[in-house]
């Protein structure tokens, strides 16, 4: 399996693709404390430590954030999740905003990519991304973030419609409630993506 995977992980071919792991999101101002106290336990420090990995293995690292103009301009109102960050005083989060950046945790080197969007529920529908990995030579994407319940699922499955390789390290990953994410992770997750612990990514760009 080890072998399979490192081969699946090729740094030339593997970029990660961090959701929504913002500090508009995870971070003291969230407007989804909930989720965020989730990441917390461990798909921040974990994600962490494998985007460093990536980093020095070479592989590319790509921050996928939401956008958010302070009048809500042009944002969903269709669902709701939308709905309730409303209500819930949902902060601004422009582009370039400190908001808007990835966490501390996760930093930001120069070679990382960001790319955010202003509407839909997951990063890959209606953006650039698909055709920015596939101009990296990129066919597996590894994900990391949040939330498993609904960005990480339309992203892999979006990604997976797209001719992509899934890799979904379960512990850099999180979700509410916990079990609930577990569940999905074992019952979803593993019919459409390679589901790993993050020290089985570290070990294969070892």
């Amino acid at each position: 399996m080890a072998l399979d995977l490192r081969t699946l992980l090729d740094p030339n071919t593997t970029a990660v693709v961090t959701s929504e792991c913002q500090n508009g999101v995870l971070g003291p101002e969230t407007s989804l404390p909930e989720l965020a106290e989730a990441a917390q336990v461990q798909a921040i420090p974990n994600g962490a430590r494998l985007l460093h990995s990536a980093r020095v293995a070479g592989v590319q690292v790509v921050h996928a954030v939401f956008w958010r103009r302070p009048d809500y301009r042009g944002g969903n109102t269709n669902g709701r999740l939308f709905v309730a960050m409303q209500k819930h005083g949902a902060v601004a989060m422009e582009p370039g905003s400190h908001l808007a950046m990835p966490i501390d945790e996760f930093s930001h080197s120069p070679s990382d990519m960001i790319l955010g969007r202003y509407h839909g529920l997951d990063p890959m529908g209606g953006t650039d991304l698909d055709p920015v990995l596939r101009n990296l030579g990129v066919k597996t994407v590894v994900v990391v973030g949040v939330s498993v319940n609904v960005a990480l699922l339309g992203l892999s499955i979006g990604l997976v419609n797209n001719g992509y390789q899934v890799v979904v390290p379960r512990d850099a990953v999180a979700g509410v409630p916990a079990d609930y994410s577990e569940t999905l992770l074992d019952n979803t997750y593993q019919m459409i993506s390679t589901v790993v612990m993050t020290d089985d990514v570290i070990s294969a760009w070892a």
